[in-house]
Parts: C-alpha cells; sequence; structure tokens
C-alpha cells in the first residue's frame, strides 16, 4: 500500500503565509496547493513560494482552463519550473460556467476537450517540438494567418500535469493523460464513483491507476467532539452546493449525487437559491462533514486517514481549521507524526 503524503494550501500571501510555507518544509510537507477562484491567481504566489523554500512541491491547485491560452500556460509552466528546480507541478481544472463566463468572459463549451487539447500543446510546447495542432478547439498556427509554427527555445523541463475533475468523461481523461488528479468533494467511502473512471481512463491508454498521483482535499480539525464538527461542516457546504453552480451545471452536486446524496443535495440546492440559507445547512447530510474531513482526535484521525490511504489516495490536500498561526502549525506538525504512525503500520 502506497504511502500518505500531506500537502498543505498556503496560509495567506502575507509574512505569516510565508513562514507557514517554511514551516511545513521543515515538517515533512510533501507539497504546497496554490489556488485559484476570482480572488488571487495561483501561478505567482508559486513564483515567490519557490525563492523561499529548497524541498517542497509548489503545485498550482487548479489554473483555470480557458483563462490564459495552452502555449501561455506553457511559458509559465517552464518558467515555474525553472525557478523551483523542477519542484512545480501544473493542476488545471475547467472550473465552471459561472467563473469562465461570468468572470473571464470565456464560453464554457467542450471543457473535456479544450482540457485534453491543453494538455497536448502544453506537453508539445515542453518537449522542445515546434508548435503546429489541430484539434476541435486550439488550431495552431490559425489558418489564413500570419502565424508561424514556432518552438520554445527554453523547452526540455518536463512538467508533471494534474487535472480537477469530478465527471466521467473527465475522470477518464484525468486516467488517460494526467500525471495526477486534483480530486475534492470525495468521500473514501464511495472512491469507486471516482477512482472507477480514472482507472477506465489509465487502461484505455495502457496504463494503470498507479501511473496517477491521487489527491483529495479535507479541512483538519482537531477538537472534542467530531459529530459537532461534522455538522458545522456539513453546514459549511450549503454554499458549495447551493450557490457553486447555476441550477443546471453544478459539478458537485453532480459528484455528491453519484454517491447517494441526490435527494438531500436537491433540497439543499432549492432551499439555498430560494433565500433560506439557515434551512440550506441545516439540510446537508452530516455524513458529507464527517467523511469528506479530518475531525476528532488522534484516534479519530487516525482512523480517517486508514480510510483514505485504503481508498489509493496518495496525498492529502490539508486545509487546517483555525486562523491562529501557532495553532494551525502545532496542528500540522501532530498530524504529521499521525500520517507517520499510519505509514507504519
Amino acid at each position: 500500500m502506497t504511502d500518505l503524503r500531506i500537502g498543505v494550501l498556503p496560509a495567506g500571501l502575507d509574512a505569516t503565509g510565508t513562514e507557514y510555507a517554511r514551516s511545513a518544509e521543515q515538517l515533512g510537507v510533501d507539497s504546497l496547493w496554490s489556488p485559484e477562484a476570482w480572488m488571487y491567481d495561483a501561478l505567482t504566489p508559486l513564483g515567490y513560494l519557490a525563492a523561499v523554500t529548497s524541498r517542497i512541491r509548489l503545485a498550482a491547485g487548479v489554473v483555470q482552463l480557458g483563462a490564459r491560452s495552452p502555449a501561455m500556460l506553457a511559458m509559465s509552466a517552464l518558467a515555474l519550473q525553472k525557478m523551483s528546480g523542477d519542484r512545480f507541478v501544473l493542476g488545471l481544472g475547467t472550473s465552471g460556467p459561472q467563473v469562465m463566463e461570468g468572470w473571464h468572459g470565456v464560453r464554457f463549451e467542450r471543457p473535456v476537450t479544450r482540457t485534453s487539447e491543453t494538455i497536448d500543446i502544453i506537453r508539445k510546447i515542453c518537449s522542445g517540438d515546434r508548435l503546429t495542432y489541430e484539434g476541435n478547439v486550439y488550431e495552431l498556427p490559425l489558418p489564413d494567418s500570419q502565424g508561424r509554427a514556432l518552438r520554445s527555445p527554453v523547452a526540455g523541463a518536463p512538467i508533471p500535469i494534474y487535472i480537477a475533475s469530478m465527471g466521467p468523461a473527465n475522470l477518464r481523461l484525468t486516467g488517460a493523460k494526467a500525471d495526477g488528479w486534483i480530486g475534492t468533494a470525495f468521500l473514501p467511502e464511495s472512491a469507486g464513483v471516482f477512482t472507477d473512471h480514472i482507472r477506465e481512463g489509465a487502461e484505455s491508454a495502457g496504463r494503470s491507476l498507479d501511473d496517477i498521483e491521487l489527491t483529495v482535499a479535507v479541512t483538519l480539525d482537531f477538537c472534542d467532539d467530531p459529530e459537532a464538527a461534522g455538522r458545522r461542516h456539513a453546514d459549511g457546504y450549503a454554499f458549495t452546493i447551493g450557490a457553486m453552480g447555476s441550477a443546471s451545471t453544478n459539478f458537485y452536486n453532480q459528484a455528491f449525487t453519484r454517491q447517494g446524496f441526490g435527494d438531500a443535495v436537491e433540497e439543499v440546492q432549492r432551499l439555498w437559491q430560494s433565500g433560506d440559507r439557515e434551512a440550506a445547512a441545516a439540510t446537508v447530510p452530516i455524513e458529507i462533514g464527517l467523511h469528506t474531513n479530518l475531525l476528532g482526535g488522534d484516534a479519530e484521525v487516525s482512523e480517517r486517514l486508514r480510510a483514505y490511504r485504503a481508498a489509493g489516495i496518495r496525498t492529502l490536500r490539508v486545509r487546517v481549521d483555525t486562523d491562529n498561526p501557532t495553532t494551525r502549525l502545532d496542528s500540522l506538525a501532530r498530524l504529521m507524526d499521525l500520517v507517520h504512525a499510519v505509514n507504519q503500520e
């Protein structure tokens, strides 16, 4: 069984966040994951973190496809790989129509095809090949244009590419083309909802599930009452279920539905969109809060670590549930001790 590794989200972009990144590296944390929504971009912080760390992997988790051209992504990835000494991981995600069409002004069309073609183009650039490509979304150089088929003079650095995917087609693409999976809305008890599709895609490309690093997001909350914590974290999912998508397109809701929570998710979304957010929060099943996070004391957290490890997860992307820098670091150190013990079993 593969050992579990821990990744963390940076704790802000100020001096406190920088110190947390350095301390996480000293504790043996494997990776830092820089998010991108509609606040800061994912790539700029990693350039700074490359200068203040020396070992830890630096992962974009994730850059939004369509916000940058594939060539621009390749250029940024090559720069970060050089700056970090080959520690960079490029995490890609389609986001959703609310962000892409409302924030970036880019039509949310053919997301799986766009992901596949973007990976092809990035890998072609990074391999040093002259860039020509004929796809359904991208054609390079543009036909009937003055464009030329260029070759990068700084190519040659392999870029690990991970995909944030939840739907079956995108999961199969992850298995077929990606180096890793960036998972969320994941319960180890229903892991096959995701991993069966990744395995299918991998085998279609002559690979195996072991060729893909499976990573999932969790929140760490050491506490005396895991049931109360589970209820609180379940309440927090009301925003994800009710607002992180339209009535017709919400990938989180679809993922939870495939894991057996369809009726509850539908009701949470209805309540949220009707304006009754308190009732929406109370309707989120507590199992979602309990089983997507690390909650409780050492015994409860260790049991959840075993569940993720048994499900084939290789890296947990951890957000520590506190704003106190000292408590955050103490909790992370405590978690690293538990992970070490579980890996030794």
